[in-house]
């Protein structure tokens, strides 16, 4: 199975004539703003590709669209690749026709020799108010009420709304239902294909939410019947509230579902129904961990209602019914986002062997987004947070791109996105079905002149395969 992901991970810098992109999320302002680079300031020179414990071993240049978010479903005895692209456009060859960016469907069965199945047209718009970014995949065998022997794709619509496709045949998608339409904006959401329920990440404004990035629950257990569940978010986003300053965007939710994951005993179940969710990319940041059942069965919400404005506090929850599932939540200082949060539980710390208590730790792993080329901007690192006592989330370390694995701000790229050692190296590991060991992860240590955290160590660790989908991101054009 590594095979297939080291095929989206092996990341070929070369340049296409995919559509320009746009710096994706920025500071993420509640309204939805971005900022651009200047683009008066010079670029490097450039460097040739760049590896690190992978191959290439398969290429295709996608139709030299921009590439952002990849997943492999396994279909039958097929692997079938669906990769999300930024808004743009480009000549599909199979049709002869320009089509605006959507989503690729690449049969990577044979990883040598990936195959272009189709490409599935999304949104008008350049950057991210186009194309259809994000992408997830459940199979019916798996959902509770789906057909068995289908596979379905969840994607978003570029800015507009979520669709789920029946991708059963890849070669040619059905479309079965959209869920949520009329937004202007959309992010990365996740689906539990064991229950069914979806966190799409959603534009509230249309029902008087501050925040053009909240959450709407789903139940998507029928894909071709969504069952509206309710809104979400900090408190402070929601419609009538006073606060300030506007508590920022949503980036996207890691759920545990109902069954959580292997424990470091291999038997054990932990993170039972935990979501954690991360606001903000590249400043004020914010962790929230919270309590999936009392999320989803929350009594004071009321009757189940339609996904439409109104007085429901399905739509419209009060201060009370966002906190009522919240368990734990940290802010970061206002330079550091919570682009990803991603838990890896039940730690066995070997420093911490002897003692009575603690020597098990549950870790977020908090990485930030870089928005700026050449260090333009703050620098972006990965927080190692304890969140063993939920309440009262620690960053206990973080890591930094090393000048000894070259400068960041003498690439002509920008070093972010799961794709530099600072953001993502960890990340990736975790996600070809490695964990870490947090041993090394709670001290300085003493370099010459300066004092650097230790980066943390790996070993084997199991994860499901959902959480595959996040482990390689964005290429210009090429998986």
């Amino acid at each position: 199975m590594r095979l297939w992901i080291l095929i989206l991970g092996a990341l070929v810098l070369l340049s296409g004539n995919a559509a320009p992109v746009i710096a994706h999320d920025e500071d993420e302002l509640s309204g939805g703003g971005h900022s651009r680079q200047n683009p008066n300031t010079p670029r490097g020179n450039g460097h040739g590709p760049a590896l690190h414990d992978m191959r290439l071993v398969g290429f295709n240049n996608l139709q030299a669209r921009s590439a952002y978010q990849p997943i492999v479903q396994q279909q039958g005895k097929r692997f079938i690749a669906y990769i999300g692209h930024h808004g743009g456009s480009a000549l599909n060859p199979m049709t002869g026709v320009v089509e605006a960016n959507g989503t690729s469907i690449v049969d990577i069965t044979d990883p040598a020799r990936p195959v272009y199945l189709k490409h599935l047209e999304g949104q008008t718009g350049a950057g991210e108010a186009g194309g259809a970014q994000m992408v997830r995949a459940c199979s019916g065998d798996q959902l509770p009420k789906g057909i068995k022997g289908h596979t379905y794709l969840l994607r978003t619509l570029g800015t507009a709304g979520h669709q789920v496709w029946d991708v059963t045949a890849p070669e040619n998608p059905t479309l079965v239902s959209t869920p949520v339409s009329g937004l202007r904006d959309t992010h990365k959401s996740w689906w539990e294909c064991d229950t069914g329920y979806a966190y799409l990440v959603s534009d509230g404004r249309p029902q008087g939410w501050r925040v053009s990035r909240m959450t709407k629950v789903y139940d998507l257990s029928d894909p071709a019947n969504p069952v509206f569940i309710r809104n979400f978010g900090l408190d402070g986003q929601q419609p009538g509230s006073t606060i300030t300053p506007i508590p920022i965007n949503l980036h996207g939710p890691i759920s545990l579902g109902p069954n959580g994951i292997l424990g470091s005993d291999g038997v054990k179940r932990v993170g039972k129904n935990r979501i954690y969710f991360g606001y903000g990319t590249s400043s004020a940041g914010v962790l929230q961990v919270v309590d999936r059942d009392k999320l989803l069965n929350d009594p004071t919400l009321g009757p189940l209602v339609p996904d439409a404005p109104g007085p429901s506090p399905r739509i419209r929850p009060t201060s009370a019914q966002l906190l009522y599932p919240q368990t734990g939540r940290m802010d970061m200082f206002p330079s550091a986002g919570a682009h990803t949060t991603f838990p890896v539980l039940d730690v066995p710390v070997p420093d911490f062997s002897d003692n009575s208590q603690g020597a098990v730790r549950d870790f977020v792993v908090i990485t930030n987004e870089s928005t700026s080329n050449q260090c333009l901007e703050n620098r972006q690192l990965m927080y190692i947070t304890d969140v063993s006592t939920e309440a009262k989330p620690a960053a206990t370390s973080t890591d930094s791109r090393s000048i000894q694995t070259g400068s960041p701000c003498t690439s002509h790229k920008k070093p972010h996105r799961f794709v530099s050692p600072r953001h993502s190296r960890p990340m990736s590991k975790y996600r070809n079905g490695s964990g870490f060991d947090s041993s090394r992860t709670t001290a300085p240590q003493s370099s010459g002149k300066r004092t650097a955290v230790s980066r943390p160590s790996f070993k084997t660790r199991a994860l499901p395969a959902s959480f595959w989908p996040f482990a390689f991101r964005r290429s210009p054009g090429y998986v």
